[in-house]
């Protein structure tokens, strides 16, 4: 659905541009654009399992680095 705006009899050019931008948000069009633009793929759930388990050995390194640090 392009957006289209013709310019009206004794319009300036600045007036012209304010309406587009106007006509092109009312629309949506930028919207739908961002959508795909940025749009992720879910995760898959071998990806999942292998990230968890990967924060939880993370997780259990540190608490045993912890238990083994000089007191202060």
């Amino acid at each position: 659905m392009p957006v289209q705006v013709t310019k009206k009899e004794k319009e300036t050019s600045q007036n012209l541009g304010h309406r587009f931008t106007k006509t092109v948000r009312q629309s949506g069009v930028l919207l739908q654009i961002r959508k795909t633009k940025f749009f992720k793929r879910a995760k898959s759930d071998l990806v999942k399992k292998r990230s968890a388990l990967n924060k939880v050995a993370k997780r259990a390194e540190k608490i045993k680095a912890d238990k083994l640090a000089k007191p202060k």
